[in-house]
């Protein structure tokens, strides 16, 4: 077992729907390595705001685990989903560290797109991070993995991931997730509003939405000194959502 920081510096809950961390976060077993997954400081102000200790916290897409280190450092039970099996091995290995607590912590290959495996209205914090379409292509030739699908076909494929998240969600709790627009030939696709639309359909209600800053995007490198007749996409959205 590893023993690690369990805690950011100077730390303080955000308190406005405009967040930015220009360092990204390092404690734990937290890293940029991981191409596309969110800074921690997001799903710890998601965990700590919308959950209390001793909760169910469910990761759709659990990529390399961030969410659920989060869950495990502040005393949440939580349950991890991804359909790449490098994912799993990953996560497993950046969750093998000590904690003064003993929450619950399962990791499971599967699909986002269906979680028989997990009870009605027994999740207290849905918290996830999927990806956005098909810009990062998590995996290689994994049958069901949705960062392979074209725009619409990815929306399409975002309702089952919603109508799961809202079935095993207790009523009353919320589902949050990040997520950005995307850009082809010069045009902007609204993925992030349109997902949104996708889990108000599943039965949602919109709480809150929220606005965090990009960091260090790949594409700020390849643009520098290119011309260019479009701003650059910085922003993401957070969409907090209640049954």
């Amino acid at each position: 077992m590893i023993t690690i920081r369990s805690a950011p510096e100077r730390f303080r809950m955000e308190e406005s729907t405009i967040w930015s961390f220009p360092d990204r976060g390092s404690w734990a077993t937290h890293s940029g390595r991981y191409r596309g997954n969110w800074s921690p400081y997001v799903p710890r102000n998601l965990i700590l705001r919308y959950s209390k200790e001793n909760d169910w916290i469910l990761d759709q897409f659990l990529g390399s685990g961030t969410t659920l280190i989060e869950a495990k450092l502040l005393n949440r039970n939580a349950i991890g989903v991804d359909i790449n099996p490098k994912s799993i091995s990953i996560s497993k290995h950046n969750l093998e560290f000590q904690c003064p607590s003993n929450p619950r912590i399962h990791i499971r290959q599967g699909t986002a797109r269906d979680l028989a495996f997990i009870k009605d209205n027994s999740i207290d914090l849905v918290c996830t991070h999927p990806p956005y379409a098909d810009i990062i292509k998590y995996s290689e030739q994994v049958e069901g993995d949705i960062s392979h699908l074209g725009y619409e076909s990815f929306l399409e494929s975002m309702r089952d991931v919603a109508g799961e998240a809202y079935r095993v969600l207790k009523y009353r709790h919320h589902c949050a997730y990040m997520i950005g627009d995307i850009r082809r030939k010069g045009r902007v696709l609204p993925l992030g509003m349109e997902s949104m639309l996708v889990f108000t359909e599943a039965g949602f209600q919109l709480r809150e939405i929220i606005i965090k800053e990009q960091h260090n995007c790949r594409s700020e490198d390849y643009w520098k000194d290119r011309e260019k007749g479009f701003y650059l996409l910085a922003h993401e959205y957070v969409f907090v959502l209640r049954k």
